[in-house]
């Protein structure tokens, strides 16, 4: 059986990535920070296990990791986001900036370090960073947003030196971009499901190679720029 670590999954493209790989008869290791508020994550059942976790929190993460120790792990998400503030020139939120960057940034590289040995045992041994085009460079033609475009630009930094450094181990660690989805996060007015995101980008994990490790896709499977 196929196993998946997620974080952020209590709702949104998280929970969707939950219902999706249980579907297919994944066992999901779900991560949220609040599981007991999360009824629809914990009423899954099957092979989804449920655990509290703050990715903020070194200690925490690290005291998952050894009681998963036994643990084989395929595939690793790192789903969890938040927005931040989105002030414009000159009315930036400098505390709610680092905020987002540890959540966004630094969550990600501490789970892949703490879960290397977990990923290194499996036959998959895959690193997914959910990133989003709002930290292309390439991209960007216009201002606000510092501090959500840093946090995802610096994520796909660490994407493209995580996958430098895992490459000796037989790791291939990707960022996407989710597509503009219909969340909490992405709006009513967003042009996407949280299904056709996920869907999209399931079929683009089961076609990985390790050639693709350090690259940025779009949920269709289309490359974008960094």
């Amino acid at each position: 059986m196929p196993t998946v670590m997620l974080t952020g999954a209590n709702r949104g493209i998280g929970l969707e990535f939950v219902k999706s790989f249980a579907a297919d008869g994944w066992r999901v290791h779900a991560c949220a920070r609040n599981t007991e508020k999360a009824r629809e994550l914990r009423g899954l059942g099957g092979e989804v296990v449920p655990h509290k976790l703050d990715v903020t929190n070194g200690l925490k993460v690290a005291s998952l990791a050894r009681e998963l120790a036994g643990e084989t792990i395929d595939l690793l998400i790192n789903n969890a986001g938040v927005r931040g503030s989105r002030a414009a020139f000159g009315d930036t939120d400098y505390d709610d900036w680092a905020q987002v960057l540890q959540v966004n940034t630094l969550a990600p590289l501490r789970m892949v370090e703490r879960f290397a040995d977990h990923l290194a045992k499996s036959e998959r041994r895959l690193v997914v960073n959910i990133s989003s085009i709002m930290g292309s460079i390439g991209r960007t033609s216009s201002g606000g947003d510092y501090v959500y475009r840093s946090s995802k630009a610096a994520l796909n930094m660490v994407t493209r030196t995580l996958a430098n450094d895992l490459a000796p181990r037989g790791i291939t660690v990707i960022s996407f971009h989710p597509g503009w989805v219909r969340t909490d996060m992405g709006g009513p007015s967003a042009s996407i499901s949280e299904s056709e995101s996920v869907k999209g980008m399931r079929q683009k994990i089961e076609a990985l190679t390790t050639a693709d490790s350090g690259r940025f896709f779009n949920y269709d499977g289309a490359p974008i720029e960094w």
